[in-house]
C-alpha cells in the first residue's frame, strides 16, 4: 500500500508540474514598437492570444507611463475605445512649446464580442517617445475577462528580466535618436517609424521568445507524461507482485 500511495503521489505531482509549466508558456501580453528612437513618433503593437485561465477577454485597459501626456489609439472594428484623462499636479510644456494641464492616463478597449481564449488579436497605439535615451517605458495592461482578470503590471527589479516575473508589463526601452530625416509619420511630421528590416527584427525577437516558451512548455509536458507512465508501470508491477 505504501508503494502504491507513493506512485500515485508522484503521478499527481508530475501532473501539477505539467500544469505549472504550461501556464506561463501560453501567457503574456507583448509589445512590438516600430521604432524606439528618442524623440520619435512610434507605433506600439500589443498582441495577446489568451484569456484569463481560459475565459474570453472582454476589455483591455492600457495605462500610459508618466512620461507620456497622450497616445492615439488605432481604430479597431471589434473594439470600442475610450480615453481616460487625469489632471496634472503642475502644467507641462510639450516639445512644441504648448502647455498642458491634463494628460491621457489610460486607454480602454472594450470588445464588442468577447475575444475567445486561443484567438490572437492586436491593438496599436501611436505615441511620441520622450527625448530620454536608455529610459524604459512600461505600459501595464489590465485584461478583463468574462470570469476574472489578469493584471500585466509587474516591473522587473534590478537584475531581473520579464522571464523572472509572472505578470510582466509590456515595456519599451528608448534608444539613441535616428538621424535619418527621410521618414515621415502619418501627419508628415518627419518622424521615423523604422525600416522594414528593423520591424522584422523586432517581430522575429518577439516570435523567438514565444517559440522558446512554447518549446519549454512541450518539453515539460513530455517529461511529465514520461514520469506519469513510469509511475503507472511501477504501480502495475507492484500489484502483480502482491498478488503472486
Amino acid at each position: 500500500m505504501r508503494t502504491s500511495s507513493s506512485v500515485l503521489l508522484a503521478a499527481g505531482g508530475t501532473a501539477a508540474l505539467m500544469a505549472l509549466g504550461l501556464g506561463p508558456a501560453a501567457a503574456h501580453v507583448h509589445v512590438t514598437p516600430d521604432t524606439t528612437g528618442a524623440g520619435e513618433s512610434a507605433l506600439l503593437t500589443f498582441d495577446l492570444s489568451h484569456g484569463c485561465e481560459g475565459s474570453p477577454t472582454t476589455a483591455l485597459t492600457f495605462t500610459l507611463p508618466d512620461e507620456l501626456t497622450d497616445a492615439t489609439p488605432t481604430a479597431h472594428a471589434g473594439w470600442d475605445i475610450k480615453k481616460v484623462t487625469e489632471e496634472l499636479a503642475e502644467p507641462r510644456t510639450l516639445p512644441n512649446g504648448t502647455q498642458v494641464s491634463s494628460r491621457t492616463s489610460k486607454i480602454v478597449y472594450t470588445a464588442k464580442e468577447p475575444l475567445a481564449d486561443g484567438v490572437r488579436d492586436t491593438i496599436v497605439l501611436s505615441v511620441d517617445l520622450p527625448d530620454a535615451e536608455d529610459t524604459t517605458l512600461a505600459f501595464p495592461v489590465l485584461q478583463s475577462c468574462e470570469k476574472g482578470e489578469a493584471d500585466w503590471s509587474q516591473i522587473p527589479a534590478d537584475g531581473q528580466t520579464d522571464h523572472d516575473l509572472d505578470s510582466p508589463a509590456p515595456a519599451v526601452t528608448i534608444t539613441e535618436a535616428d538621424d535619418d530625416d527621410d521618414h515621415t509619420d502619418s501627419a508628415g511630421h518627419g518622424s521615423d517609424h523604422g525600416t522594414a528590416p528593423e520591424r522584422a527584427s523586432a517581430e522575429d525577437r518577439n516570435d523567438d521568445d514565444d517559440d522558446a516558451a512554447e518549446v519549454a512548455g512541450y518539453v515539460g509536458l513530455g517529461a511529465g507524461l514520461l514520469g506519469l507512465a513510469a509511475g503507472v508501470t511501477a504501480l502495475i508491477r507492484t500489484r502483480g507482485r502482491s498478488k503472486a
